[in-house]
């Protein structure tokens, strides 16, 4: 059978990508952008070790601690939804310039909070931002990465974002056994989240706008000058084809709530929306951010005292960084699906061991806390290389141009809600159940995720954005998985 030549829009018309300035100008944006998954880190990560001094000096207990620790999830949710379609509206490069000022100002509110309710103030604007982030850091990546090498550049945000946890773990750590003593610790660990998001804003000043948006716009030479900032000539002029042959064959892109009723009125797209949600919830619900949240406590649960649960917990922080550095190896050399399908099978095994050893091993059992170290830190590590990075990754290719600032917006604001959840129920959770309970239960929705990933989701590697988003217009890409 004769093989027709590939078509304007097919990834082998594009010339192959070459060295040179461009590749390091793409290499500054991506750190640049990334400032915002490390911001998204660390304000995720300091309530870890400031929620118990924040606590003693604010008079707060266990129903305020939740509400303390959730309300900055619950709000991200909030701010996932709509940074995804103010994004889609003002740009990804304007949209984070506004959220490090946000960022800026929900640091200052925390630190300086009088009390319990201006420090939820200071979280619920603290969340906006890091939903803000979480939405358009991956898609502005996402972007300007070429398809060759989009999953290790996007990642990155997902390496920033445990970097910035792990900075986190070791402020909390240091200032802990240093200043421990002093009632205003904590906003000591909160205010260091300033300098990040100044850098930030001063940053992004300086970097581009995304190209396939500024193409969907119609500004097609700005759309060129991006490219070629980030591309060799001959590629940057082919690939600005590729994505405008892509916008003319989806005509013209929707605006506001036309662009939701596109995306639930097409039978493909929503597919493809039930994909995103099932992914970024499963993600949630194994428990991660119950240990990036809670860990110390964890840790105190299993034996450790509250000094050394505070440098154990640093254990976790690290094995998430070095996770992340071998997941970005192997976004370009593995298929998503199989990563996600390594992970989640591997995630489930950590909790049935966590929750078997804590059984096997009674407390008071000397050895019983470093097992238990041991099993959560294997678990973070398995969750990072194949599970973490790969999900942000895969939410922000799955979506076409015209609706990906508000699909991947949706896809998140589940995600974020599913952590909310889990934030708000996780110390209940373990004051009525235990680690065994909490492991196990974590371990059966790891098995239906397992299920879900299974039959539901498809490939996206090797791919281009605009070739992605054909096959999903024509439904080609789920009969070919």
């Amino acid at each position: 059978m004769a093989i027709a030549p590939p078509s304007p829009g097919s990834e082998a018309a594009l010339p192959p990508l070459s060295g040179g300035p461009h590749r390091a100008r793409l290499g500054l944006i991506s750190i640049v952008a990334c400032f915002g998954g490390l911001l998204f880190g660390y304000d995720t990560g300091v309530i870890n070790g400031a929620l118990q001094p924040m606590s003693a000096e604010l008079g707060l207990e266990a129903l305020t601690e939740g509400i303390v620790t959730s309300s900055l999830v619950f709000a991200a949710a909030f701010g996932a939804l709509l940074g995804g379609r103010i994004s889609d509206g003002i740009g990804r490069r304007s949209m984070l310039i506004a959220l490090a000022v946000l960022f800026l100002v929900g640091t200052l509110v925390v630190a300086l909070a009088p009390g319990f309710a201006a420090v939820v103030v200071g979280r619920v604007l603290l969340g906006l931002a890091v939903g803000g982030a979480s939405t358009v850091v991956p898609v502005y990546l996402a972007e300007l990465a070429p398809f060759e090498i989009r999953g290790s550049i996007s990642g990155r945000n997902e390496v920033a974002i445990v970097s910035g946890q792990l900075a986190a773990f070791i402020v909390n750590a240091v200032l802990g056994s240093t200043l421990g003593h002093l009632d205003g610790v904590w906003r000591i660990m909160f205010a260091i989240c300033a300098l990040p998001a100044i850098a930030l804003f001063v940053g992004m000043l300086r970097m581009p706008e995304s190209p396939r948006w500024l193409a969907e716009r119609g500004r097609r030479e700005e759309a060129l000058a991006v490219l070629r900032s980030v591309r060799a000539d001959e590629r940057a002029e082919a690939e600005l084809a590729h994505i405008e042959a892509r916008l003319d064959a989806a005509a013209v892109a929707p605006r506001g709530r036309a662009r939701l009723r596109a995306l639930l009125a097409d039978r493909w797209l929503r597919r493809v929306l039930l994909v995103g949600v099932g992914v970024g919830v499963a993600q949630q619900l194994t428990g991660i951010n119950a240990i990036m949240y809670y860990g110390t406590s964890v840790l105190e649960e299993s034996g450790f005292d509250r000094s050394a649960a505070l440098i154990a917990n640093i254990a976790p922080g690290i094995i998430a960084v070095v996770g992340g550095l071998v997941a970005l190896r192997l976004m370009d050399r593995v298929d998503r699906r199989t990563t996600l399908l390594i992970g989640f099978s591997l995630t489930t095994l950590c909790h049935a061991l966590i929750g078997i050893a804590s059984v096997a091993l009674e407390p008071g059992d000397p050895i019983r806390p470093f097992v238990l170290l041991a099993l959560v830190v294997a678990f973070v590590g398995a969750m990072q290389t194949f599970l973490n990075v790969a999900t942000w990754v895969y939410l922000s290719e799955i979506f076409p141009l015209r609706v990906r600032g508000l699909g991947i917006g949706i896809a998140v604001f589940a995600h974020w809600l599913a952590n909310g959840a889990l934030a708000l129920a996780f110390p209940s959770l373990l004051e009525a159940v235990g680690i065994t309970g909490a492991f196990f239960l974590f371990a059966a929705v790891g098995a239906l995720a397992l299920w879900f990933i299974a039959r539901h989701v498809f490939e996206t590697r090797g791919r281009s954005l605009e070739s992605l988003e054909a096959d999903i217009a024509s439904g080609e890409l789920f009969a070919r998985r």
